[in-house]
């Protein structure tokens, strides 16, 4: 296995136990995120966003939490994995269960500098949101909405 790919097995298996220092070790000073909901710059504010969701999985839905990863590959440059979350959505309390696919780029360090996840909101929406979800998931409308409160969230983790 490619050190690289260690690195992602390592990244997701500290995430399956909501361990975002083991997390952390795994991202450049400088990496970049994205997703459907975030777009964040430099390790401060990403890793804020997964020590916000790993802080409130452990609050509010522990019981029902379940991180599965398969399909790691990576070589010096790039990588890639797809993992599936179980969780129950802090907002709103419903069940989700979101596929996701990352894609990454690597440093000559071996840490992340790029991390790229893709899933289908309009799936995420409907389950985490219900009937608003199913209605406008599809819409910019929502996604926007979600992507400002998503935002205003960190934000104010950030400043505790």
């Amino acid at each position: 296995m490619h050190p690289n790919a260690q690195t992602l097995t390592k990244f997701y298996s500290a995430f399956a136990t909501l361990d975002p220092d083991t997390m952390a070790t795994c991202y450049a000073d400088d990496v970049e995120f994205d997703d459907e909901v975030f777009s964040l710059r430099g390790k401060a504010e990403v890793m804020g966003m997964w020590r916000m969701l790993c802080e409130a999985t452990r609050a509010k839905g522990r019981d029902v939490w379940k991180l599965e990863f398969s399909a790691i590959d990576a070589n010096a440059a790039q990588g890639h994995a797809h993992w599936d979350a179980h969780y129950r959505f802090s907002a709103t309390g419903r069940m989700v269960l979101n596929r996701i696919d990352g894609v990454f780029s690597f440093n000559p360090q071996g840490l992340i500098t790029r991390h790229r996840d893709s899933f289908n909101f309009w799936s995420w929406s409907r389950q985490a949101l219900g009937t608003p979800g199913m209605l406008l998931g599809w819409t910019p409308f929502l996604r926007n909405k979600v992507r400002a409160q998503a935002l205003a969230n960190l934000r104010k983790f950030l400043a505790k």
